[in-house]
């Protein structure tokens, strides 16, 4: 076991991970879900929010198991490596509006970081803006870091606190399997209180068992490696430290091998699967969504992965963009594949200054 925590730990950790997410969300599309989006924190987040009735855009409606998988599976690693350190108290009221707006600049862009570099994998070039989107949020971020910007400290917190989010996922598991219905729409035929698509991307998606079992092994590996899309830009610009890049330049060349390999690479800007042309606002949602995430301190994932470690403050960023997906959608905010809605490029200003806001403000007392 010492063993395989030391090469965990190492330099290729983050690379075995980031080759781990490159061979198996290209393999995801192949097996049902939609077409590059083998994995999207953001983008399965919004479809949890529109399977729990938190909107209803019929199409983005599924209890993603990629998700569930991703908690559980941190949860074993960190229970077998003595690293469950239930914890709260760093600022986690603000954790949940940061992730609000997450998932609003990255409903803005149709991606997380996760799914931007497996899009540029696939040969969609929508995602190059988007990067450099990524890129320019991190970077503000850290303009906030070099000033004192934090959060605060967390603190232990009971063992019990730490096993809500889990359980939680649990929860989601067994109402994906009983898919309960128990009311009835206007025509008389059985619905909620879970909904699933029946067209679109929210009816798209790989076999249970395998969409769960990739979400244990990517939870499992990412925690182990501290995996993190946002973590490794910055620790690149901060620090001029590669060791998480590694994982993202890996998972980049191993995603692009794959399509070619399964025949989903093709290169255009034109007739994406569920990605849009506008520059700008691929640009500006994810300058929202890199600022956001830097501010909470990780990408969607390495949320998902922290909160399965017993972090608190993590699990609420991450309830906060579930959440988040549900404002995307009520209040029209979320882009389609025709462009940004009309309401999407203003929230993302919003967005913007109430980031900044807390940038500026929030310091060690």
């Amino acid at each position: 076991m010492s063993s395989l925590d030391r090469l965990f730990t190492s330099r290729w950790g983050p690379i075995l991970t980031g080759i781990a997410v490159g061979v198996l969300g290209p393999v995801l599309v192949r097996l049902g879900n939609p077409g590059n989006m083998g994995i999207c924190v953001a983008c399965f987040s919004r479809d949890i929010a529109g399977a729990l009735g938190l909107h209803r855009a019929s199409l983005v409606q599924y209890i993603r198991p990629e998700i569930i998988g991703f908690v559980l599976g941190s949860l074993v690693a960190a229970l077998l490596f003595h690293e469950f350190k239930p914890r709260t108290g760093s600022a986690p009221l603000v954790r949940f509006l940061l992730g609000i707006f997450a998932m609003i600049g990255a409903m803005v862009f149709l991606g997380c970081p996760w799914r931007t570099y497996l899009r540029l994998a696939g040969g969609d070039w929508n995602a190059i803006p988007g990067i450099l989107g990524l890129i320019g949020g991190i970077g503000l971020g850290i303009v906030f870091l070099r000033m004192g910007y934090s959060l605060g400290r967390n603190r232990p917190a009971p063992r019990a606190l730490g096993w809500v989010m889990p359980l939680l996922m649990v929860g989601l598991l067994l109402l994906l399997i009983a898919a309960p219905q128990f009311g009835r729409d206007a025509d008389g035929n059985p619905t909620g209180p879970i909904f699933f698509s029946t067209k679109g991307p929210g009816s798209q998606h790989a076999p249970l068992l395998v969409a769960l079992g990739v979400g244990l092994l990517l939870g499992f590996l990412a925690q182990r490696s501290r995996f993190c899309t946002v973590g490794a830009l910055r620790d690149l610009i901060l620090m001029r430290d590669t060791h998480l890049l590694n994982g993202i330049l890996a998972l980049i060349a191993t995603a692009f091998v794959t399509n070619l390999l399964l025949g989903q690479f093709r290169p255009d800007f034109e007739n994406q699967p569920v990605a849009h042309t506008n520059a700008l606002w691929n640009f500006g949602g994810m300058v929202l969504a890199g600022l956001a995430f830097t501010l909470a301190g990780g990408c969607p994932g390495r949320q998902l992965f922290l909160s399965g470690e017993g972090d608190g403050d993590a699990a609420l960023f991450s309830l906060g963009m579930i959440v988040g997906a549900g404002f995307a959608h009520n209040f029209n905010l979320a882009s389609s594949t025709s462009g940004p809605s009309p309401f999407g490029p203003a929230a993302v200003i919003v967005g913007l200054i109430i980031c900044v806001a807390i940038g500026l403000t929030m310091r060690e007392p």
